[in-house]
């Protein structure tokens, strides 16, 4: 199954394991509660499921590599700790295995939740002096004397042996104390993830028109050959970085991700041909509704790969836009839960900027938690920042109010200014949608790009929900034009099926 199935799947395992009875007991025991064995090839985004899942279901999470561990880590040598976790004495000792649990208890102290994943990465590749001891713990939870507490879902994860030579394949006792989760890479799915991380639009239209680079291993005489998933959203972000210091993206940039030379000389290649169609072709242009005539000549006569990349460049431009418009969106909805929250408080309040700041204090401490925690994602974390420099600014003006009324009602004076700018904010989003149907319209009018346009607005997280918010006439338009298309193909399959039929029983 692909990396999107696979999360599916252990969230299920999750909500069920997490389930208790009407006596606050799990419903299904710790010796029932069978780890969850991710098997997957490297860099396809078993690490980054995890954070995910965690996220979502919003439990702390504490990560391992189990590369290094032998039989005498696993039974607490070379020395023992004493620590104190919830008022309780513990031993433990420092790396090694026990070290995992004491992780796993420090985490629930600092974070205050209980509930956790204890994921433990390259787990069949650990030594053939540690395998009992590893199936004590598949099936008890526990290390020696030490023991995951409740409430803690082990998962893990390894590499089949084609692509780690450290790898020991399991016997049957271990695979039937596990939940076993086979995963492959998938371009289309890595996608969605892909337009919500912001990889580089040179990436992303790359890999659209040559979907095998995506992820291949080669053996060849210099040994292993490849590249990942994982390479390509490193290199992204590097591109991108690279891009805002001005500092020259080439082929040896490259190589340091794709570590398969034809791969990397022919993205790099890419990426130079890339650059120039976005110095020739005026995007900003284009989307504010003024491309010039002779840009438009241009992309009709453009053959199928530059059209494609003009696409990239206009889709990463407007998702730059709309993305900003959820994200300000975001922002507001949780600004107003707090005002709301503390409304009462103020206005009663002789010092409203007080009770402003024990509310921003109180909010540092809630994302700190969730930092520790690992429940909070890198767009999660960019909304608190932006609450918590609202609520300082507001802050600031109150400082030298006394009277709470008053200063709730400049609160809500800021509040409804703040609503209005998104309101117009997400207007010119719209028009920036419908200058880029317009173009589009035009310049490929006879072919295949309107049609990827609409499917990428409809996969790319932010458009697809900036759409379906605030809406755009052109992409429903276009996309009732799709399932059309769509319908008459299954109508096309059906009927070469009857034929089929008709002609076996003659």
């Amino acid at each position: 199954m692909n990396i999107k199935e696979a999360k599916e799947q252990i969230k299920y395992a999750m909500t069920a394991y997490f389930t208790k009875d009407e006596f606050g007991a799990y419903v299904v025991p710790v010796e029932k509660q069978r780890p969850v064995f991710l098997m997957g090839p490297p860099g396809i985004g078993k690490t980054a499921v995890m954070e995910q899942i965690a996220q979502e279901l919003d439990v702390a999470l504490v990560s391992y590599s189990m590369t290094h561990h032998t039989r005498q880590s696993a039974l607490g040598l070379p020395f023992i700790e004493k620590k104190m976790f919830g008022g309780k004495e513990y031993e433990t000792s420092e790396y090694t295995m026990s070290e995992i649990i004491a992780s796993v208890y420090e985490k629930m102290e600092e974070t205050g939740k209980q509930e956790g994943i204890l994921f433990l990465d390259e787990i069949n590749c650990v030594s053939e002096t540690l395998a009992p001891s590893m199936l004590q713990f598949l099936q008890y939870k526990i290390f020696g004397r030490h023991q995951v507490p409740d409430g803690w879902i082990v998962v893990t994860a390894g590499n089949p042996p084609e692509y780690n030579k450290s790898v020991r394949e399991f016997d049957i006792v271990t695979w039937d104390r596990l939940k076993r989760i086979d995963v492959e890479p998938d371009f289309d799915v890595w996608k969605e993830y892909a337009y919500q991380k912001s990889v580089h639009p040179a990436v992303m239209t790359y890999l659209e028109i040559r979907k095998g680079e995506f992820y291949k291993v080669e053996s060849t005489v210099g040994g292993k050959s490849f590249v990942t998933a994982r390479g390509w959203d490193d290199l992204s972000q590097m591109i991108r970085l690279y891009e805002r210091h001005g500092i020259p993206v080439d082929e040896k940039l490259v190589g340091q991700y794709l570590q398969n030379a034809k791969s990397a000389k022919e993205f790099a290649v890419y990426y130079d041909l890339f650059s120039k169609y976005r110095s020739d072709y005026q995007v900003d242009k284009i989307l504010s509704g003024k491309a010039m005539a002779a840009i438009k000549k241009r992309a009709k006569a453009a053959k199928f790969d530059e059209r494609l990349s003009l696409v990239g460049l206009l889709l990463d431009a407007v998702t730059e836009e709309l993305r900003d418009v959820i994200e300000t969106e975001q922002v507001l909805r949780e600004l107003m839960e707090l005002i709301k929250a503390i409304r009462p408080e103020l206005e009663n309040s002789v010092t409203p900027g007080e009770v402003l700041g024990r509310l921003i204090r109180t909010r540092q401490t809630e994302v700190e938690g969730e930092k520790k925690a690992g429940t909070l994602s890198r767009e999660k974390e960019r909304v608190r920042r932006r609450v918590a420099a609202a609520l300082q600014r507001q802050e600031e003006r109150l400082a030298e109010l006394s009277d709470g009324a008053t200063a709730f009602s400049i609160i809500r004076q800021d509040f409804d200014t703040m609503v209005g700018e998104l309101k117009a904010q997400a207007e010119a989003g719209k028009q920036t949608l419908s200058n880029l149907f317009a173009f589009c319209e035009e310049a490929f009018r006879d072919g295949q790009e309107l049609l990827i346009l609409v499917t990428e607005l409809t996969v790319n997280y932010y458009s697809a929900k900036f759409i379906s918010r605030y809406g755009c006439e052109e992409y429903f338009a276009h996309n009732k034009e799709l399932l059309f298309y769509e319908r008459q193909q299954e109508i096309i399959t059906e009927l070469e099926k009857l034929d089929l039929d008709s002609a076996g029983k003659q």
